[in-house]
């Protein structure tokens, strides 16, 4: 039976925070460090949240499929022959076995295992040796179906039936993100980078939210945008950070001759990040996936004009690799050794009312977030 906090224990894990982020404390170090909260994590975060799949353009074709595992679930999204993208449990109706693998492009979908085959809609055709049995109507048997969504040139899933559009719940946000980036949609994929990194993914996100460390940690970051021009903004479900890209030389990598001039970053609760660096017009995503109290998986996808990197580009991919990442990744592990320790239970929150890139409101918003995740899960 999967372990959960007991009701003490959930009421106990709003004790310091305040609605007013400049009276409030950070989320408690139980959520980061405790392998019940980390089930709640699963089940009431990832497990009922809009989850980053893929650019469009790997669904975008009939018959084209992708899969992908939410919250230890796996789950493949199609495209149809109508054109209609359905995603579902990828697990077959006879005995559960994985259905499709990777990514591709297929007529059918036929279980590896005793080749029941499904429609691209889901309905399954045939089933060998079935016609003996009694009361067994193949027509009646559909794969479980889960919400899917294109936004902004993306592909999202979420395994909540209840949950509402994610278009609904971010308000301007496509409109913002269409503004900075028209063209999203036309952009393909170059190159993804890959972490192991022995932190909880919370501390990820934390450290993602707030600058309030570039200027100590990330000193080749603040040449490359303008720190006095940094502005956070939170919304609903998401927040935006924007600056303008360094007028001076930097030792990050070369935007001298860039025509995306402003850095522009949206975060989508729980654990996407939509990244335009400057330079050549791209897309960076940033997916963080929990897999243990203690381990996060992190992809960057990077999104360009062409499949080849100009010069620039791999010159950004080798400074995010190993400069950026290293630096944040250093940061998060000794995070997460510190909550280990009791010599820490949680933290004052710094926050600038001005929303600049010194302040961790944002950091606060998404414990915010959070902390009503866990409420509901309570009920």
């Amino acid at each position: 039976m999967t372990e959960l906090p007991s009701a003490q224990e959930f009421e106990a894990i709003h004790a310091g925070y305040h609605k007013n982020a400049s009276r409030s404390l950070s989320l408690r170090k139980e959520a980061y460090v405790e392998q019940s909260w980390h089930n709640v994590d699963l089940s009431a975060i990832i497990a009922r949240t809009w989850q980053w799949v893929c650019h469009i353009e790997k669904v975008r074709d009939p018959g084209s499929y992708m899969t992908v595992e939410i919250a230890g679930h796996p789950i493949a999204v199609v495209r149809d022959k109508e054109g209609d993208l359905r995603a579902f449990y990828n697990v077959c109706k006879h005995r559960a076995h994985e259905l499709l693998s990777g990514e591709g492009n297929a007529t059918r979908i036929m279980c590896p295992y005793h080749a029941w085959v499904y429609k691209l809609d889901g309905h399954l055709v045939r089933a060998p040796h079935t016609g003996n049995l009694e009361g067994f109507e193949p027509k009646e048997i559909c794969l479980d179906q889960v919400q899917v969504e294109e936004f902004c040139g993306f592909v999202y899933v979420n395994l909540d039936p209840d949950a509402p559009s994610l278009s609904a719940q971010t308000g301007d946000l496509e409109t913002e993100i269409r503004h900075w980036a028209p063209d999203i949609e036309k952009l393909t994929f170059g190159h993804r980078l890959t972490y192991d990194i022995r932190s909880n993914w919370k501390n990820v996100v934390d450290n993602f939210l707030e600058c309030y460390h570039c200027p100590t940690a990330h000193k080749d970051f603040c040449d490359l945008v303008d720190m006095d021009t940094y502005k956070v903004t939170t919304h609903g479900i998401y927040s935006s950070h924007m600056a303008d890209a360094g007028n001076a030389p930097n030792s990050a990598y070369d935007v001298s001759n860039a025509t995306v001039k402003t850095h522009a970053v949206w975060w989508l609760w729980p654990n996407t990040c939509l990244m335009r660096y400057p330079g050549r017009s791209s897309m960076i995503v940033l997916n963080i996936i929990p897999a243990g109290p203690d381990r996060t998986f992190e992809t960057y996808d990077f999104f360009l004009e062409t499949p080849e990197a100009n010069e620039a580009e791999l010159d950004a991919m080798r400074y995010l690799d190993e400069v950026l990442q290293v630096e944040d990744i250093n940061i998060c592990e000794s995070v997460q050794k510190g909550m280990n320790t009791p010599a820490f239970q949680q933290g004052r929150i710094v926050n600038d009312p001005d929303g600049s890139g010194m302040s961790e409101h944002a950091v606060h918003h998404f414990h915010g977030l959070v902390l009503d995740a866990y409420e509901t899960a309570r009920r």
